[in-house]
């Protein structure tokens, strides 16, 4: 995929609020804090598309960009950490689960990993999660430029094995930094697959997930 052109589109607090027009969508998500922000505007070649905030939790709504007029990149609520009252963190989460278990035309979603940690339990279960879902899934280990290149290897290694049967296939994992811009051809490669494997020749949503 070659990001041409990335617009804001529009900014959802609940499912009734999303976009109804059947463009594939690709999702990112991840812990708050994990990098999510700035790994979106290296992709899109447009620094401050999506904000950045050294505060987690900043991203509370579900935020679509319009990617080269035909594909969106729909920006989650981070899981894990919102600097937000109980109640509110709750509305978040079902807020998360909504679109990731009804919205018909999403076609994969990109689950970052700070390549830093060790395997973190709230990582592990929401992929785990996900994958039962029948979702299909990317997970893009980010901030490998913190890290000489066999620790992000190997840290990657250890994370990917604690999935077990969750694990992704091998082309679906990344290593990527926003610093660096290492993993950004790759991952856009893999992206740009999912976006034209989604729509048949009528431009019909043809490769997407649809909940039963």
């Amino acid at each position: 995929m070659r990001v041409q052109t990335a617009e804001f589109e529009l900014s959802a607090p609940g499912l009734n609020a999303c976009p109804d027009d059947g463009v594939p969508e690709i999702a990112f998500i991840g812990r708050s804090n994990v990098g999510k922000s700035s790994l979106l505007n290296v992709l899109t070649n447009k620094k401050g598309l999506a904000r950045v905030s050294q505060t987690p939790g900043c991203t509370q709504l579900i935020n679509f960009f319009r990617i080269n007029g035909t594909v969106r990149f729909v920006d989650l609520p981070g899981f894990g950490y919102a600097k937000v009252p109980k109640g509110h963190r709750a509305a978040f989460e079902d807020l998360i689960a909504g679109y990731l278990a009804g919205r018909a035309n999403l076609c994969t979603v990109v689950v970052l990993v700070d390549s830093r940690l060790d395997p973190q339990r709230i990582d592990l279960e929401f992929l785990t999660w996900l994958h039962g879902l029948g979702r299909d899934f990317a997970v893009a280990f980010t901030k490998i430029d913190k890290l000489k290149p066999a620790r992000a290897q190997r840290n990657a290694n250890v994370f990917l094995e604690a999935l077990g049967e969750a694990r992704p296939p091998g082309d679906a994992v990344f290593l990527t930094s926003s610093e660096s811009r290492a993993g950004k051809a790759e991952l856009l490669g893999f992206l740009g697959k999912k976006a034209v494997s989604s729509t048949d020749k009528s431009g019909n949503l043809g490769g997407c997930y649809v909940q039963p």
